[in-house]
């Protein structure tokens, strides 16, 4: 697997923007990713140095639409906790 095909997004939340003074970020990732392949593929993108990587995965919700039953997308969620002299990532820069 590719590192840009691990990662798929920074999760920005109300709680995830609170825990990122601690140096501790969330992205939602690939749901076959493993936290070894999700460590090294930020130390590849960002540059970074990782000190842990904790996971979560999460069932789809059951939705209905009419008379139409289903589930929504399965999906896993990485919050990385960086070494002390590592460097930050900010992503608000642009604005």
């Amino acid at each position: 697997m590719d590192a840009r095909d691990i990662i798929k997004r920074p999760v920005i939340t109300e709680a995830s923007t609170e825990i990122m003074a601690d140096k501790k970020f969330t992205f939602e990732v690939d749901t076959r990713a493993t936290k070894t392949q999700i460590k090294s593929a930020l130390e590849e993108i960002f540059g970074v140095n990782v000190k842990s990587v904790n996971t979560a995965t999460y069932k789809g919700k059951f939705k209905r639409v009419g008379r139409h039953t289903g589930y929504t997308s399965k999906r896993k969620k990485a919050v990385v906790t960086l070494t002390p002299e590592s460097k930050e990532l900010d992503f608000f820069e642009g604005v």
